[in-house]
């Protein structure tokens, strides 16, 4: 079974730092883009970034402004994502996703997601 276990999320203060972690297996994980995404309460699923299998990298400017990277290491299966001066706004379940060979944008697995909560 095609399986992601995200990790990293808490409770961080607005300006501080945190790093998610997305583990993968049951799938050739350098052969797929990986993406994040998030969901704040109340709101839509909202695409973070993605990196493809070269390395290249997207992210949504208007939500993460520069401050979200993302970074793979096919070694250990596992996909990162830095987020630094976090803001309440960036309250959210944190979602890994494997993209689709065959069909573009297409997020076939997800994983159970992680929270990150941005407060005083």
């Amino acid at each position: 079974e095609m399986q992601l276990v995200e990790s990293g999320g808490g409770l961080v203060q607005p300006g501080g730092s945190l790093r998610l972690s997305c583990a993968a297996s049951g799938f050739t994980f350098s052969n797929y883009v990986m993406n994040w995404v998030r969901q704040a309460p109340g709101k839509g699923i909202e695409w973070v970034s993605n990196i493809n299998s070269d390395g290249s990298r997207f992210s949504n400017s208007d939500s993460v402004k520069g401050r979200f990277t993302i970074s793979r290491d096919n070694a250990k299966n596992t996909v990162y994502l830095q987020m630094n001066s976090l803001q309440p706004e960036d309250t959210a379940v944190y979602y890994c996703a494997k993209g689709s060979l065959s069909y573009l944008g297409y997020l076939e697995v997800w994983g159970q997601g992680t929270l990150v909560t941005v407060s005083s």
